[in-house]
């Protein structure tokens, strides 16, 4: 995995969605080997109860820029520190259907024990990269969506936890940026949602 290639990517930035938000790609690196930090949401939340997604959340007044809303959402989820996220850079921004454009920022983080908030955050699980690129761990379908068309959504099944939805294809994006893995198929970035 090549975090370099972040600092260098030129992101494309999504606009005119009703609500801007940000979340951290958690890079963690574990017994040499890199991992992603990730949240499973709270069954009691209204937006996507159970499901596996970055830290992160809807920017607030008082962020001064959507990193700012990443690191603050990260430190409220999990307890993660803002000055012990080594921010590379950010990677092509997502439209969701629920009328977010999310920026997603990729940090070199600790390896620690994190306390997840309950009030948002049910469990946290580290999976190692080599095991998400595992071609017998991912696999992909083709959907028609009421207001979108056409969508591919992906699944990373590792060690008993789905990765899919939005948090899917910005995982999907990750990867393509930072190895010479690729998704089989992709539908045109400007129309896709989730």
């Amino acid at each position: 995995m090549d975090l370099a290639r972040v600092s260098a990517h030129a992101p494309r930035r999504v606009t005119g969605e009703k609500y801007d938000a940000a979340v951290l790609i958690p890079v963690v690196e574990r017994d040499g080997e890199a991992h992603l930090l990730f949240t499973k949401r709270a069954e009691h939340l209204g937006e996507h109860p159970g499901q596996m997604s970055f830290p992160g959340g809807g920017r607030e007044p008082e962020d001064a820029d959507l990193e700012a809303t990443a690191l603050r959402e990260a430190d409220e989820e999990i307890g993660l520190r803002p000055e012990e996220a080594d921010v590379v850079g950010r990677i092509d921004d997502i439209r969701t259907i629920t009328e977010y454009s999310v920026t997603p920022y990729v940090a070199r983080v600790p390896d620690r024990e994190y306390a997840p908030n309950d009030d948002e955050v049910a469990e946290i699980a580290v999976l190692p990269v080599a095991a998400m690129l595992d071609p017998d761990n991912y696999e992909h379908e083709r959907r028609d969506h009421p207001h979108y068309g056409e969508v591919v959504i992906h699944y990373f099944r590792v060690d008993g936890y789905t990765v899919w939805g939005a948090t899917g294809r910005i995982v999907v994006d990750f990867f393509e940026l930072t190895t010479d893995w690729r998704a089989p198929e992709r539908i045109d970035p400007e129309s896709r949602a989730d």
